[in-house]
């Protein structure tokens, strides 16, 4: 009999989700960034989230590119998952599909999981801002426009979850514990999210012996529209970020859910508005005082959508999980 011929599994898939044409351009500059990559057995994917005339399109250009459409739930989670159902690689990276990733980017992110106690990798993301930074956006809230704020590793560092345009996972232990929740996350332009923070604290309560790491060495450019840059996009954001943090409180408990943003409130942003005060009245520069407003009010906000989601699951007779 002929033998059957061999398998090859690819080591790392690196996965870009979509959802509308009007980012065409921007799908395509981070597919070549990410075919860039001086990876050997790099498999690309490219999953759109039920749009079939956009991957018909992608499926048309992106030669040599794995193009599939989300078989979940709509949005990023069901799409995230439909790609790990889709590949056999025992790494999986995710990237952005407005991020475009820096030479050397994937051999940073991989390089740590020659340590089998490391289950999941994050990033570094820098903004690319097409309209410029408003001078009342502080750096301590970069999270609002997907990016590595002000306040997070600048080192090598055990963290708690990886930032969602940047990240790597052990496949296996994904599916392990289930995936993304599809009840978490950003669906088109609604900017709920969480969902990777979620499945980090899950993998670490199914696996208290493994660790999820930052590497700022592994870095993205994440582009940010103007209608990012507005105070309606920030205050929209902020709430939405308070909502999904009682979701995930509620899921994993308030002691995991909100570990790292108990040192980011009692000590990052009580510094950052000092010093933008101290900073304006010093050189007599009023954007320090709007971005000082900016955090107590971005904070206020924040703290209003996480009271009013717990409210809400609590009248939903969903509280905290046991």
């Amino acid at each position: 009999m002929t033998p059957e011929p061999a398998v090859t599994v690819p080591p790392v898939c690196a996965v870009i989700c979509c959802y509308t044409r009007e980012r065409l351009a921007d799908v395509l500059a981070a597919v070549e960034s990410v075919r860039a990559q001086p990876v050997a057995g790099l498999e690309v994917l490219v999953v759109v989230d039920h749009n079939p005339t956009l991957a018909a399109e992608l499926a048309e250009i992106l030669v040599g590119v794995r193009v599939i459409e989300n078989a979940g739930p709509h949005g990023l989670s069901g799409a995230r998952n439909t790609a790990l159902d889709a590949t056999s690689a025992a790494l999986v990276a995710f990237l952005d599909d407005d991020a475009t990733a820096e030479p050397g980017w994937l051999a940073a992110l991989l390089a740590p999981f020659g340590d089998p106690a490391v289950v999941a990798v994050g990033g570094f993301a820098e903004p690319r801002w097409l309209a410029g930074r408003p001078a009342w956006f502080p750096p301590q809230f970069d999270w609002v426009i997907g990016c590595t704020h002000v306040g997070a590793p600048r080192t090598r560092a055990v963290v708690r979850n990886v930032i969602g345009c940047n990240m790597a996972f052990r496949t296996d232990a994904v599916r392990a514990v289930g995936g993304f929740r599809t009840d978490l996350g950003r669906v088109g332009r609604t900017p709920l999210g969480c969902e990777e923070t979620e499945l980090c604290i899950r993998l670490r309560q199914d696996h208290a012996d493994m660790v999820v790491l930052h590497v700022p060495e592994a870095r993205v450019v994440h582009t940010v529209p103007p209608e990012r840059g507005t105070a309606r996009y920030f205050f929209a954001r902020c709430y939405a970020e308070g909502i999904s943090k009682a979701l995930v409180s509620s899921l994993v408990g308030a002691s995991a859910g909100l570990s790292a943003e108990r040192a980011y409130t009692a000590k990052v942003l009580p510094s950052a508005v000092a010093g933008n005060i101290v900073h304006a009245l010093r050189r007599r520069d009023p954007g320090g005082l709007g971005r000082a407003a900016t955090i107590v009010a971005g904070f206020g906000t924040t703290a209003l959508g996480y009271v009013v989601g717990r409210v809400t699951r609590r009248g939903a007779g969903r509280g905290p999980a046991s």
